[in-house]
């Protein structure tokens, strides 16, 4: 592949990470958002992205479709909320080198359109992929009180509950104290 960048996020499983990195953003109300979203795309292979207002708020609209194919709770859910997704945003499948990456394949309309709509298709493509490989949930929202932050489910065993061990732990050390 002489000088063809292979890109962060061109797996399934980066690019559904990148998806729920993104929407912990979007919802996290933290000042500089712009600087904020334009770090995480950075750390998964976007660099030099700048937003302007008008692309924020094209990712916030977008957060709330990707945001429920995490926030669904058995696969059927999931694959409702895929469908629904791609009828709003997707166009038909096309691969694509663009900016000397490999060849991939891209479901929204060309590779100057906004971020929302990239946003919602890489990530819906990358999740629907996830689900079709698993027959599961391609993700969750974690149950810890206080945090809902949406994280990818990652291979077979029981399904996860929890963003991170230290979600996890915090509810078992509260139950616990509490006796239960």
């Amino acid at each position: 592949m002489d000088g063809v960048r292979w890109t962060a996020g061109s797996a399934p499983i980066e690019a559904a990470q990148r998806a729920a990195d993104l929407l912990i953003e979007l919802r996290s109300g933290e000042p500089d958002l712009a600087g904020r979203l334009a770090a995480v795309l950075a750390e998964h292979g976007e660099a030099g992205v700048e937003l302007a207002p008008v692309e924020i708020d094209d990712l916030r609209a977008a957060a709330e479709p990707v945001g429920a194919v995490f926030a669904a709770t058995d696969t059927s859910a999931a694959a409702d909320a895929l469908n629904a997704l791609f009828a709003r945003y997707a166009g038909p499948p096309r691969l694509t080198a663009h900016g000397g990456t490999a060849w991939h394949l891209h479901v929204d309309a060309d590779d100057d359109g906004r971020w929302g709509e990239w946003f919602a298709t890489s990530s819906g493509l990358a999740l629907a992929v996830l689900l079709a490989e698993r027959q599961a949930p391609p993700g969750g929202v974690c149950a810890a009180p206080g945090c809902a932050r949406p994280f990818v489910a990652h291979g077979a065993g029981s399904p996860r509950r929890y963003c991170s061990s230290r979600c996890a732990t915090r509810v078992r050390v509260a139950r616990h104290r509490s006796g239960n």
